[in-house]
């Protein structure tokens, strides 16, 4: 293999990325990896994932093929961890906790891997600290690169969460960190989201919690990567960089590129027998599931709409998809919506269905990726965040930047109701309802505002490269 190292000098840098072994974190991995072969001084980019992930990571990279190169690690055995299991998509929660370990046998892998190539730079996630013990001794620079908003890491990835001892208490984690933004919408959040919070230090079999993964990380690391801008997040950012004293690198949200060919057939077929901007589209990404009741006071609540929707819900791996979706639908339900509602589980072309004139609302769990998606195809925001950061991302994006509506839900629980689903899509496709969409549309699809946000990481990328 050819060997990095050098680059800086030349002009052209290679940095090797390695995010963890699920889809939402592989994803904006492979759009920063594609932001850099593509950018004005291309970046060369060498891709590691688990042998299983190959060949569709290829093809998320297939438009910088000439400059990112996919290498295949091959994951040790681990009791309990299904043979062949490459990412979180097919596993279990608690097979989840299982691949992390599986991970960290790859570290041989690894260390061989960066002896050979002595790349300018690592971008690793969260889940392989160890990295930076590599790349310590051979002079490569290691940074830790978080797929999450700035204000989610800045609520709960910040030293101050353990002031009052190892594992806050879920009281605790009900109010901000003490130094966070005092203007900040988040200055509290209801139960029901801070016990969900908990999971963060929670250890599984003895194994280091999410908190002290990311902590090790970003101690050891030589500075952070964030997928935001301070245009967005300004005082999150600044408050993440001052807990720690790292160099925080900026890329920008990274806008997804336009989708390449054209909608399925049938799914434009249904779609454009609508007015445009009817339909409501509701999808929760592949790694969002939600459980019976919610589902089903979802579907009832986009019933009594009486608009047309498309509504996608997927589960676990070795869920039986026709058996989950029987439980969730209804009785009657299919007859009252028949000619104007679907029901679909599986994977569809979400950029695409958004960008379909007939779609005008687009329900989804907050993802940062899929707010963002959302907006710049021009739809109004519905927010239902079931886990983790997607909470912390509602807040930012309809009470901050003014961009969705969250759906009410009830303090102690969470739980949400029908007819909660329905005023949430009420006052989105309200003439008011598209709140400052316009504005943050623009900003994120300007060309010059995404080659600035290239421009800049670049050079700050070579910069910290370049530092003693």
């Amino acid at each position: 293999m050819p060997r990095g190292g050098d680059g800086v000098a030349g002009g052209t840098i290679h940095v090797v990325m390695f995010p963890w072994l699920a889809f939402g974190h592989i994803s904006p991995f492979a759009q920063l990896a594609r932001m850099l072969a593509c950018g004005k001084e291309g970046v060369r980019v060498t891709f590691l994932t688990a042998a299983g992930n190959s060949r569709r990571v290829e093809a998320m990279l297939a438009s910088a093929a000439d400059a990112v190169t996919v290498v295949p690690l091959h994951l040790p055995h681990v009791p309990g961890l299904p043979t062949g299991a490459a990412s979180t998509a097919e596993l279990s929660a608690d097979g989840a906790e299982l691949l992390k370990v599986a991970v960290d046998g790859t570290r041989p892998q690894v260390e061989g891997l960066l002896a050979e190539l002595h790349p300018d730079a690592v971008v690793f996630d969260f889940a392989n600290p160890w990295v930076c013990d590599i790349t310590r001794p051979l002079g490569i620079k290691a940074l830790q690169f978080s797929v999450f908003s700035a204000i989610s890491s800045a609520y709960y990835m910040v030293p101050a969460r353990r002031l009052h001892g190892r594992c806050p208490s879920l009281h605790d984690l009900m109010s901000a960190p003490t130094g966070f933004p005092s203007d900040s919408v988040l200055a509290t959040v209801p139960a029901y989201q801070a016990a969900d919070f908990t999971y963060i230090y929670t250890s599984f079999d003895g194994q280091p919690c999410v908190y002290d993964r990311v902590v090790a990380g970003v101690e050891a690391c030589d500075g952070i990567i964030i997928k935001t801008c301070t245009e967005m997040e300004g005082p999150y950012i600044n408050y993440f960089s001052s807990q720690y004293g790292k160099p925080v690198l900026l890329a920008g949200p990274v806008v997804p590129e336009p989708p390449q060919g054209e909608l399925e057939e049938r799914w434009a077929r249904w779609l454009s027998s609508f007015p445009e901007d009817a339909v409501i589209f509701a999808s929760f990404g592949s790694e969002t599931f939600l459980p019976v009741p919610a589902a089903t006071e979802l579907l009832l609540g986009l019933e009594a709409t009486n608009r047309p929707f498309l509504a996608v819900l997927n589960f676990p791996k070795d869920a039986d998809p026709e058996a989950e979706i029987k439980a969730r639908i209804p009785p009657g339900f299919e007859d009252r919506v028949k000619g104007r509602g679907v029901v679909h589980t599986g994977w569809v072309q979400q950029q695409h269905i958004l960008r379909h004139r007939s779609v005008g609302c687009f329900l989804n769990h907050a993802g940062f990726s899929s707010v963002v998606e959302g907006l710049v195809a021009s739809c109004r925001l519905v927010l239902l965040p079931m886990k983790g950061d997607q909470y912390v991302n509602a807040a930012l994006f309809a009470r901050e930047l003014q961009v969705g509506v969250e759906v009410t839900r009830r303090d102690e629980d969470g739980w949400f109701g029908r007819a909660d689903l329905t005023e949430a899509i009420a006052a989105a496709v309200a003439p008011s309802g598209l709140g400052d969409g316009r504005k943050w549309r623009k900003f994120l699809m300007d060309d010059a505002v995404k080659r600035r946000f290239v421009d800049k990481f670049v050079e700050d990328l070579k910069d910290l490269v370049r530092a003693a």
